[in-house]
Formats: structure tokens, sequence, C-alpha cells
């Protein structure tokens, strides 16, 4: 069992039953779906995060921009409760993460950078183990491991083992597994990196439509420009320093840039260096 399926159990494990996992309105009015505090982290003499704070709102999509290095998989490994929080604290809908782990994790979805699909299993054998760890009924599983099949357009390939799938297709069925215990909380690390230009736009508008359509609050992880939009609240992260949070326009502005990629490296320029690790 690998480091992210670990993860996975954990989750499961602290999530408890599917009878008692909350929906969207259950939801307090004004509670940020993510909230970050005062987050630093220390791999030794080397700082990964220094003082990270931001929010992520429910329905919304949150870029968070960095290069490799610098420091966005730590977060995500800190958010999904992999490493312990050394300073800082972290909540989900209003439940913090190190007090009341079941009650955040139930309402996460992940979708790690490295593939954890299990290539020899079927895409609804790896549904249905997956849900079996949420503690979701056979039943209820095979029920929303249809439905989420057929969104994702892969029906027609239940059956099949998901080593004979594409790359994008392999992506989509991750995301449609991290929904399957129907989180709140959205995290993408990286979700794109491999696929070709096709693949990737489809994923990114398959996400943004849960947001659209399902109220899902995303926090997708990127290096890419391009897959941010005007519309996205972004976060700049860089060698493990915030360099700005905001509408994309603003920080834009804030920035003196023309676009994400101007703005981005103006901001990188005058950042000062520090040892960091993604």
């Amino acid at each position: 069992m690998g480091h992210h399926d670990h993860a996975a159990m954990t989750m499961a494990d602290t999530a408890g039953g599917d009878q008692a996992l909350p929906g969207a309105e259950t939801q307090p009015a004004g509670v940020a779906a993510l909230s970050i505090a005062g987050i630093s982290h220390s791999y030794g003499p080397r700082r990964a995060l220094i003082d990270i704070s931001f929010t992520v709102a429910p329905a919304s999509f949150t870029a968070l921009l960095g290069l490799n290095g610098a420091g966005k998989s730590t977060l995500f490994s800190l958010i999904t409760r992999l490493f312990g929080i050394q300073t800082g604290q972290i909540s989900i809908f209003g439940h913090d993460i190190s007090r009341e782990p079941g009650e955040a994790l139930r309402l996460l979805g992940v979708v790690f950078q490295p593939r954890t699909l299990d290539l020899d299993l079927s895409l609804k054998q790896n549904l249905l183990y997956h849900a079996a760890l949420h503690g979701i009924s056979r039943r209820e599983a095979a029920e929303r491991s249809a439905e989420l099949l057929a969104r994702i357009g892969l029906s027609d390939r239940a059956a099949s083992k998901v080593r004979d799938l594409s790359g994008g297709q392999m992506r989509r069925l991750e995301i449609a597994r991290a929904l399957l215990h129907r989180p709140r909380l959205l995290l993408l690390d990286e979700p794109t990196v491999g696929l070709d230009v096709k693949a990737r736009a489809d994923i990114l508008t398959h996400v943004r439509q849960l947001v659209t359509e399902q109220g899902i609050g995303v926090l997708w992880a990127t290096h890419l420009f391009d897959e941010i939009t005007a519309s996205d609240d972004l976060v700049v992260l860089h060698q493990g320093k915030m360099l700005a949070r905001g509408r994309v326009p603003d920080v834009i502005a804030k920035a003196g840039g023309q676009d994400v990629h101007s703005a981005f490296m103006r901001l990188t320029q005058g950042a000062v260096t520090g040892g960091s690790e993604s």
C-alpha cells in the first residue's frame, strides 16, 4: 500500500460510515470551505512553508500557483493529515482538522499528483473498493459508481481494467473516486501533469462544472498559467512563501503585470530565496 493509499484509508477510517455524511445544506452560512491560518512547516532546517494564510470559499475555484518546490504538495499533505501540523491551524467548513478530523475529512475529496488507482482492477472495482473504505454500503456504492461513471463518460468502460485507459480517462476516474463520498471541498494537486492539451481542457471543464453545478469548493494546485482564468481566486506560492492572494484581476493589477504569467514573474523576481520543498 502506497503513501497516498494510506491517506485514503486514514480519511475513511476517521470519517466513519456514509450515514452521517453531511450535505451542502447542512453547512453554516458564511463558513469557509477551507481555512489556512498561519501555517509553517519545516523539514529539519529547511523551511517548506512560511506563515501561509488564505481561505477557499464554498462553490469557488481557487488556483494555488507555484513552481515545483513552492510548497504546494507539502500544504496538501498537511490538509489531508499525512503530515502533522507544526505551526498554525487548518479548518474545513469550520472543523479544525486536528481537533475534529472525522468531521473535517468526511467533507474532503482529494486527487493526488501521483496516480493512485489499482491498474489491475476494473473501473467499477476501483470505485467500489474506495467506497468500502468510506463505509458506504455496497448497494449505495454501486449506485453512486454508476452515476459517476456516466457523468465522466466512462459507463461503457466500467468492466475494463484501469491500465487500458488513457491518462485523461484515469484522471477523470480519480476525480470520480474522490467524489464518491460526496465531499464539499475538492483538492487537486497538479492533476493535469502529463496530459495532452485536450485532456487537460476536459479535466478543467469537468472540475469547473462541479463548482457551478454542485457548489463544491475547489483548491487546484498548478504551475501552468493557462489553467487559471479571470474569474478564479488565486494564491501565489513561491519557495514556501505566499506572495499574493485575491481575485485574478486584482493580483495582476497589484503586481503591475499584463496577465498571470507577467504578474507571477514580477512577484517572484522580488522574492527572497529560501530552502523549501514541494
